[in-house]
């Protein structure tokens, strides 16, 4: 047999092996049988290295070196899920999704295990990619990272598509983390806190070799792209596990929320029998078609749903209560507490949110309070334990003034927070704004991050983010941990942000209220900030889905001088102040004013006809109603939207009609 065959006779021995051991559980020689023909490869690899192959058996053990991971953009955003954490609102789900879709509608259960979300991306049956979740958005290139995972598959069997990404997470088994703890207390180590936070740690460390040390295990749910050939969600499962994949056994079909509430109960009792975190179950629409129809909010998908199980409670001491300034001057009270164990991480703070929370709960310090950890990241007190309140306690006095710069605090009518009027003299505020500014969803300024921009205010070197442009580096080596390479990358991340475009500049501001699907909303209507700075608060209301709070920040914004200076700066700097002439000859107002439902399957993506919608000024709404204009009514639309567009009289058009009608 000649060495390239051996090679890959050798290469599918040990991926088959490598298979039946980390995903089916059933290995089929000994260790040491497996370890033996391993080396004998990686010695004929070495001796012929034209035959390398980055995905073979051997590249498993690590060895590349990282120094920085590489931001890459998804192909398809990571969206978050919406929590619920009741029977009645997963029902209130379940009416939600009837009205907007027709036909029976099935639901997937999955369980939700507790990791570092991953997305993996396969061309030909290789690996090619593993990215981080990141912000949705983008994440890092941990690929290096992910090959050492046993339980991925660098290369795949089967009928699997052309190009896909498959999406899942990267879990730290219990009995592995308990057994990477014992060896560090030995090694006089301090151990650490949970598998979560360590598996997520562990995809960022430099040398791939350390990655391969740890028993990372990787679980996968959700197959993504184009002309995959596969009609749901249960069918993906199984596909997904032929092609090599490990995915969860415990995943259900179920009919109702009833049965969806059945495998939840049992879960909940039985989720402490597996090897792996879980903290919940996410119940998902069956049918591609279906999902499609619901489409997305902002955050999330309309057609899953993560049920909570019951959040962790402990009871522990309210030392101090303390306040915090935020970047718009909100000012959030914060509990200082005697540290206690609670869902795998030691607590010492905890939100109490407003004034009226604490007056609600009647939180004092030195109380003995309930902490719970449910769905947010950030530990909430959920009550006192009044039978241990010391006699002589007196009601909480919540702050008057502001913690950081003295300034009295305001609270505007109808509103729970108290505010720091001092907008350009209070330093939280002042670095707030900069750090948002810079932040991944706004400008995305590369080399400079939160910590190094508070270096920069508390040194006198920025003031507001329009500063950021002036910066020289002689300005900014001498201070603390700023090298020659740092400071070139800083600069020209700075330089490179001019190339922003406007709609994230207007994100980028920090204007009140002023998110990012307002931003977008804003800058499709007004195309420049000059026409926006224009706009009094009656024309900002009477543009679609802005209401009177949002018009009267946007308004209160631009009526501060020292907000247009800093604009006007921005603007001779070089900042995307307006659409760019590109973008706007793609957009146009021929259906401006007019909402559109997009119904069943085209041959143009979904997005892609509500990308056209919107970039000619409509609107686009997920069901039909007296507002609808026009449904766009694709194959296999279903009989109820149809039968309800005929009743209303809404205007139906095929896809070439659509097409027709913006050309």
């Amino acid at each position: 047999m000649d060495v390239e065959k051996k090679i890959n006779k050798l290469r599918q021995e040990l991926q088959q092996h490598n298979y039946n051991y980390y995903v089916l559980d059933k290995p089929e020689i000994s260790d040491y049988d497996f370890d033996m023909k391993l080396k004998e490869l990686q010695e004929l690899e070495e001796k012929h290295p034209e035959f390398y192959d980055e995905n073979s058996p051997t590249q498993r053990v690590g060895g590349a070196v990282t120094k920085s991971f590489a931001t890459v953009v998804h192909d398809y955003r990571m969206y978050s899920l919406s929590n619920s954490y009741s029977k009645e609102e997963l029902e209130d789900w379940e009416k939600r999704v009837k009205k907007l879709v027709d036909g029976k509608v099935e639901y997937v259960c999955e369980l939700k295990y507790d990791g570092a979300s991953i997305s993996l991306t396969y061309e030909k049956g290789e690996l090619v990619r593993a990215v981080t979740r990141g912000d949705g958005f983008q994440g890092d290139d941990v690929t290096n990272n992910v090959r050492t995972i046993r339980s991925v598959p660098l290369k795949l069997k089967g009928d699997y598509p052309d190009k896909f990404h498959i999406r899942g997470e990267i879990v730290l088994p219990y009995e592995g983390f308990a057994k990477m703890n014992a060896e560090r207390v030995e090694a006089g180590e301090e151990p650490y806190a949970n598998p979560r936070n360590t598996a997520s740690g562990s995809l960022k460390l430099q040398d791939s070799a350390e990655v391969a040390k740890r028993p990372l295990d990787c679980l996968l749910y959700n197959i993504i792209g184009e002309n995959i050939n596969i009609n749901s969600q249960f069918e993906s499962l199984q596909k997904a596990r032929e092609w090599g994949f490990k995915v969860p056994d415990e995943s259900e079909l179920k009919t109702s929320t009833s049965a969806v509430m059945d495998y939840v109960n049992y879960w909940d009792v039985h989720r402490h029998d597996l090897p792996y975190e879980t903290d919940g179950v996410v119940v998902k629409i069956n049918a591609f078609s279906q999902q499609d129809e619901l489409g997305y909010t902002a955050k999330s998908p309309r057609w899953a749903m993560a049920y909570k199980f019951k959040a962790e409670q402990e009871t522990t001491i309210l030392n101090k209560i303390s306040y915090q300034v935020g970047r718009t001057g909100a000012i959030t009270p914060v509990a200082n507490l005697e540290p206690v164990q609670l869902a795998g991480t030691v607590v010492k703070r905890a939100s109490l949110h407003n004034a009226d929370q604490i007056e609600k709960l009647d939180v004092r310090e030195g109380d003995s309070v309930f902490v719970e950890k449910g769905g947010e990241i950030i530990p909430k007190i959920v009550g006192v334990d009044f039978t241990k309140r010391d006699p002589n306690s007196k009601p909480t006095q919540y702050a008057q003034k502001c913690p950081e710069c003295g300034t009295e605090l305001v609270r505007n009518e109808g509103e729970a927070q108290h505010y720091c009027p001092n907008t350009n003299g209070c330093p939280p505020q002042i670095i707030g704004r900069i750090q948002h500014y810079i932040s991944r969803k706004a400008m995305d300024i590369e080399g400079l991050g939160g910590e190094t921009v508070a270096l920069f205010v508390n040194n006198g070197l920025i003031g507001n983010y329009a500063d950021l442009y002036e910066l020289k580096k002689e300005q900014i080596l001498p201070l603390e941990r700023m090298a020659e390479k740092s400071a070139d990358n800083l600069i020209k991340g700075i330089e490179k942000s001019k190339e922003i475009p406007f709609e994230r500049v207007l994100f980028a501001l920090g204007i009140r209220y002023v998110g990012e699907t307002v931003a977008k909303k804003l800058a499709r209507h007004y195309k420049s900030i000059d026409a926006l700075e224009a706009a009094s608060e009656e024309e900002l209301v009477s543009v679609d889905e802005i209401g009177e709070r949002i018009a009267w920040s946007v308004a209160d914004f631009f009526a501060n001088e020292e907000n247009r200076k800093i604009v006007e700066r921005l603007k001779k700097y070089g900042v995307q102040m307006e659409i760019s002439a590109e973008k706007l000859a793609k957009q146009t107002n021929k259906l401006d004013g007019q909402t559109f439902v997009i119904s069943g399957t085209f041959e143009l993506s979904r997005n892609e006809l509500k990308k056209l919608i919107e970039d000619n000024g409509g609107k686009v709404s997920s069901s039909i109603s007296s507002k609808t204009d026009y449904l766009v009514a694709g194959g296999s639309m279903g009989p109820s939207k149809l039968a309800k567009a005929e009743k209303l009289g809404t205007t139906m058009l095929d896809e070439k009609g659509f097409l027709k009608m913006i050309k």
